[in-house]
């Protein structure tokens, strides 16, 4: 008996998990955009109802453990960018051709692997730009509400130590006690369900500056590493049916305010691991739970949206950024991992993080260019030949500790070692447990 139950208790967790860790950064990402508290709320329940709705398709259709998500750093990449030329609506467009973008992935793998060409130090260090700001904010916290913040903030710290995967929730508990102290009787309402529907504009800015940023970050930041902790876990995920059916759902939800869905990392490392069942054939159970859950979950995103208008915006920002400094820590291990692209690497993520607007593009479009340009640089300039001819250098006779291959002179750099991507998420790859097994 314990053992059937084994994978539908940790669908729950991992709902639970995913939804408390993370939604406060989607109802920032949405008001930054220029969302409501209704169009918020909307926003939140849709991502949370497709990803429910996606997780339940493609574990019953394949008997995988495939967790969808929404896109964590892609709301904190709307939190960067800030309002967009032509308001809300024109954010609910580019929310809509991010959908159809990922649709396009699946349906032409040509267009996925151009993403997946996109060189891995700059995509990190575009999205570690995008959470910085975010990051930041405990720290804000602490100066501008000590009262508050001290008690979400050492949860944070004891649970991370403890009991890590309760870290985030549990400090969200502990910003809604203080919250619910702090404010005014009857503050807190919005119980019912909240759809908003919104016809979507279409500017050039916005199209430029967050449609394809939010499709880059997606996909880099979430899809890839996702089918990786799927295969690290020795299944062969259907990798263009599951950008088909999360496209389409997340074109779908655009128009009710719902930014985009795609696989999970560490959602799918809950679901996929052992701890949701010994036996591989039996964990998708723990994924389509999870799914229900999370659908179910966003019912009560009035609720949600309601607590955090209560609160002071720097503190929700605070448990945002608790909940995503490890990708943060991950994405900045990973962009400057190879000395060879860490200086465009550094620009990118200088550009980004900046948060200038050019031309009513934001700064996640201008650092991922600035740091392509470099990189083109640098390799041209490695690649060119010298100018003229050149004295032959002269080479010092070896001593005797590097003819014996020890000392400074016989250890270069050799650079290895690979640093994955954290997702929430946000995630990163996960090394595959002993005695799994593989599908073939």
């Amino acid at each position: 008996m314990a053992r059937r139950l084994q994978p539908v208790l940790a669908g729950v967790v991992t709902a639970l998990v995913g939804f408390a860790s993370s939604f406060t950064v989607v109802l920032a990402g949405l008001r930054a955009v220029g969302a409501d508290e209704a169009q918020a709320a909307s926003g939140l329940l849709a991502v949370s109802v497709a990803s429910g709705l996606c997780a339940l398709w493609l574990g019953l259709r394949h008997r995988m453990p495939i967790a969808i998500a929404w896109s964590t750093p892609g709301a904190a990449l709307l939190v960067a960018t800030g309002p967009v030329p032509g308001g809300w609506p024109a954010a609910v467009g580019a929310f809509l051709l991010c959908g159809v973008l990922i649709v396009a992935a699946g349906l032409f793998p040509v267009l996925g692997r151009a993403v997946a060409a996109i060189p891995g130090p700059v995509a990190a260090a575009m999205l570690a730009g995008v959470l910085l700001p975010l990051c930041t904010a405990p720290v804000r916290a602490l100066v501008e509400v000590p009262r508050l913040a001290v008690p979400v903030i050492v949860t944070w710290l004891v649970l991370h130590r403890f009991a890590r995967r309760w870290a985030v929730p549990a400090a969200l508990v502990v910003a809604a006690v203080t919250i619910a102290l702090t404010s005014p009787a009857g503050g807190v309402g919005g119980f019912r369900p909240v759809v908003e529907l919104t016809a979507p504009a279409f500017t050039v800015p916005a199209l430029v500056g967050l449609a394809l940023p939010l499709f880059l970050v997606t996909m880099a930041a979430q899809n890839v590493p996702g089918t990786a902790v799927l295969r690290g876990y020795g299944y062969q995920p259907p990798l263009n049916a599951a950008l088909r059916v999360t496209g389409l759902a997340s074109a779908l939800g655009a128009t009710f305010g719902g930014h985009a869905v795609n696989l999970a990392a560490i959602s799918a490392a809950l679901a996929a691991g052992p701890d949701a069942h010994p036996d591989p054939e039996r964990r998708w159970i723990a994924s389509v739970t999870a799914g229900l859950g999370l659908a179910l979950l966003g019912l009560g995103a009035g609720v949600a949206t309601a607590l955090v208008l209560l609160s002071p915006p720097v503190l929700i920002k605070a448990v945002a950024g608790l909940a995503l400094l490890g990708a943060l820590a991950t994405a900045v291990a990973a962009a400057v991992a190879e000395p060879e692209s860490r200086e465009p690497a550094v620009v990118t993520f200088v550009v980004t993080a900046s948060g200038v607007s050019l031309l009513g593009v934001a700064g996640a479009f201008w650092g991922l260019l600035a740091g392509w340009l470099m990189l083109v640089l640098f390799r041209r300039r490695a690649a060119s030949p010298p100018a003229g001819p050149t004295a032959p250098a002269t080479v010092p006779a070896p001593s005797r500790a590097a003819e014996n291959g020890s000392g400074p002179a016989g250890s270069a750099d050799t650079g290895s070692g690979q640093v994955g991507s954290d997702g929430s998420g946000s995630d990163g790859g996960v090394r595959a447990e002993a005695g799994e097994v593989t599908r073939r």
